[in-house]
This record gives C-alpha cells, structure tokens and sequence, in this order.
C-alpha cells in the first residue's frame, strides 16, 4: 500500500529535489508532498505544531529543533554538503581563489561584496568573523534579501558574492569561479530529521534513496555533494 510523505524543506533544495522526487516516487510507489520555504520559515512553521512526516533543513535548524521537542532525538540523518561558492560578474576577470590568502585578498580588494541572509549568508558571517575579516568587510556588504546573490552581481551592485552554488546555477550575468578553498569548511549541511510523532518507514525509504548511486549523481550535478 502506497504512503504520503510530507516533507517541510529550505529551498536550496528545490532544484535537486524536482529531479530526485519522481525517481523516488516510480521506484517506491509512496508520494511525497513537498513544502518549499526559507529556512526560518520552515523552522518557525515546526514550532508552531505544522504537520509534517520529515523536515530537510540545515543541520544547525534541526538541532535547535530537536532541542525544542519539535524533531524526534535520535532521528537526524545528514544528506547532502550544499557547497558555498564564489561569483562574479559574467565576463570580469577570474580571480584566484586557491588559497585561503588569495580568498581573502579577493574580498579585500573587492569594492563591493554581496551574501546572503540565508543559511549560506550566516555561514559567510561567521567565516569573515574568523578571517578576522568582519570589520573591514563590513561596510562595504550589499546583502542579497528575497533574491539570489547572483543577481546582485549581475546587476552590478557588488563585484563578488558568496552563496550556495544550488541557488545561483540558473542566475543569468553571475559566473561562478568555484567553491571556496576546502580548508574553509566551505558548505552548509542540510539534513533530514522526523516529526516526533511520524510513522518512520516510508520516511527512512525516502532518505535511504537520497543516499542512492542515482541521488547522487544529481546531487553532484547542482554543485552539492552527498553526505
């Protein structure tokens, strides 16, 4: 007998998730129904009691849900590392990013950098904190709020950005150099954790396949890498 699995996910993951859902969905015979928001969005809709089968959502969310009572302890299962990239204007130099000391003399020489509010943006706050980057930085900061960082390069408004390379892939005018050096941790986890009080087999079929040689190959391919 079929299942419905209703799954509560940031959108960062929308793009790889439209591609991986039908394979799930042919291969079991279980539905998923998805809801796509802003991580605050989804967190604060767990808080309030929303129901849901499982969330996937940064692993920093989860715990301080799971800490809530909010997600089942013991449940979270680590599915994919959504890399942090740097862009620029399409067409602009490519600069050298090799290195944590090119990366850093990158964004000093920048007259403008652009991130996020988002999970990647909080990521990059904490980052540019132990570069000891965070003061000089600031002022010169162009968040990117309802809209892609891509698109603030695009347009102009900063010369480098930083965001998670899955949300900027369709960005028109942004040319992604690559990830930041490795060495930088350079990703932000997301994760899947139960509702405390879900029926867990459809569910953990469903995690067990993100995990599959075929997720895998997708999540690749939307500069992400399996957990």
């Amino acid at each position: 007998m079929s299942a419905e699995i209703k799954v509560f996910s940031g959108g960062a993951m929308r793009r790889f998730l439209a591609e991986a859902l039908p394979l799930f969905e042919q291969a079991s015979g279980d539905k998923v129904s998805i809801r796509f928001g802003l991580t605050r969005e989804m967190k604060a809709a767990i808080e309030e009691d929303a129901a849901f089968d499982l969330a996937l959502l940064p692993r920093s969310a989860l715990d301080e849900l799971v800490q809530a009572g909010k997600i089942a302890v013991g449940s979270i299962t680590d599915v994919v590392r959504s890399l942090v990239g740097l862009m620029v204007r399409t067409g602009a130099p490519e600069p050298d990013i090799g290195s944590i000391e090119a990366f850093k003399s990158v964004l000093r020489r920048a007259k403008a950098i652009s991130y996020s509010k988002g999970p990647s943006g909080l990521y990059v706050v904490e980052l540019l904190r132990r570069l000891g980057l965070a003061a000089e930085l600031e002022p010169k900061t162009v968040f990117a709020i309802g809209r892609p960082v891509g698109e603030v390069i695009a347009n102009g408004e900063a010369e480098v950005g930083m965001q998670q390379i899955i949300e900027n892939q369709p960005v028109a005018g942004a040319h992604l150099v690559g990830p930041l050096p490795a060495e930088l941790i350079n990703y932000v986890m997301y994760s899947a954790g139960f509702a405390p009080a879900a029926a867990r087999g459809p569910g953990e079929a469903f995690i067990k396949f993100l995990a599959s040689p075929p997720a895998a190959s997708i999540i690749r391919a939307k500069g992400m890498e399996p957990a």
